[in-house]
């Protein structure tokens, strides 16, 4: 992955309390075509990285409430 220079903004499907939060790069998604997600409880441990469309698809996925607990 290209050394990540932009902002970690928290996902708004993160939770408000502290418990399961996701950060993701729009700034480094728009320069290089791949969308970082980190752990931000974990700010310098691993970031994955996605294609756009496989992305989109998770996103849909979580959206429709396609997994369970």
């Amino acid at each position: 992955m290209t050394p990540l220079l932009h902002p970690w903004v928290k996902s708004s499907y993160s939770s408000q309390d502290g418990g399961n939060c996701v950060e993701w790069s729009p700034a480094h998604a728009d320069a290089h075509g791949t969308v970082p997600i980190r752990d931000s409880k974990d700010p310098n441990g691993p970031a994955l990285t996605f294609q756009p469309n496989a992305w989109s698809a998770f996103i849909t996925d979580v959206r429709a409430g396609n997994f369970t607990a």
